[in-house]
């Protein structure tokens, strides 16, 4: 190995590092995923809810909670007056509202409204040792091509819950080659604008890696060449509680390779494999 390849492959490593230490700050926010305590599905019966003040209902796309006395919501700082009227909110949007020291997240999730209270006590962030992950491997960072669809293709796939389903505008497909298989990707729009979101299953599910999904995001470039770094991958929400409303990757996203590479099956789950 030369000189020069060898700093490369340590510059490789310790960018990895770098990007996986912030990703994991990030995963155990206060407020994060981890701190969800419970998952309540609204209904247009008024329902008091475990770990949340108030009465809660829906109807008309219009969420609706009465507070008794001493009870307390907050939206963006500002106490709110009971009876407070939320919505609607769009397909995979949410509200933040305060509580104490809860944040109570309101979200449209497969055409019904969730509430999940987050709370920093909950044990699955007190406990969160972190998650396992593969070496870097540069053999694992491919060059591919985003190829768009002659217009966004609606892609409907599942969910990490019973009961509903996800549906995506797909804007394109992402191609690539790796271990000698000619591989495509049907790609999401990402948070980010300019990115694009790839969910998907390879070889290693549920084996090393969390069975239902992984997620990788990328950035095409004006041409269309994207760097698909499977190092990168990362584990969604479900693969930590099932308080999670996670999409499935459609049935194409089914990859016929082993792709050791990016986060393993968390070690919470690592009983239930």
């Amino acid at each position: 190995m030369s000189l020069h390849t060898e700093t490369a492959l340590e510059s490789f490593d310790e960018e990895w590092q770098e990007w996986h230490a912030a990703h994991e700050r990030h995963r155990a926010h206060p407020h994060g995923f981890l701190a969800v305590t419970h998952l309540h599905w609204l209904s247009n019966e008024a329902t008091r809810l475990e770990g949340v003040p108030g009465t809660w209902s829906v109807d008309a796309d219009v969420v609706r909670v009465v507070l008794e006395p001493g009870e307390s919501l907050q939206q963006d700082g500002v106490e709110l007056t009971t009876p407070i009227k939320l919505g609607p909110i769009e397909e995979r949007g949410g509200i933040n509202l305060v509580s104490g020291d809860t944040v109570i997240e309101v979200a449209k999730r497969g055409g019904e409204y969730i509430v999940r209270p987050r709370n920093p006590s909950n044990p699955l962030l007190q406990e969160y040792q972190g998650t396992p992950a593969y070496t870097p491997n540069a053999a694992f960072a491919v060059a591919g091509t985003f190829v768009p669809f002659e217009a966004p293709r609606p892609t409907t796939v599942g969910a990490a819950v019973e009961g509903i389903q996800h549906v995506y505008q797909a804007p394109g497909e992402i191609r690539f080659k790796l271990a000698g298989e000619e591989l495509a990707l049907t790609a999401f729009n990402g948070h980010a604008p300019g990115s694009l979101s790839v969910l998907f299953t390879d070889q290693t599910s549920g084996k090393t890696t969390y069975a239902a999904n992984r997620s990788l995001s990328v950035v095409p470039a004006a041409d269309g060449s994207v760097e698909l770094d499977f190092n990168r991958a990362v584990n969604l929400p479900c693969a930590y509680t099932d308080l999670a409303t996670c999409p499935l990757p459609p049935a194409e996203n089914r990859l016929p390779v082993a792709i050791e590479a990016g986060e393993k099956i968390p070690y919470e789950r690592q009983d239930q494999q």
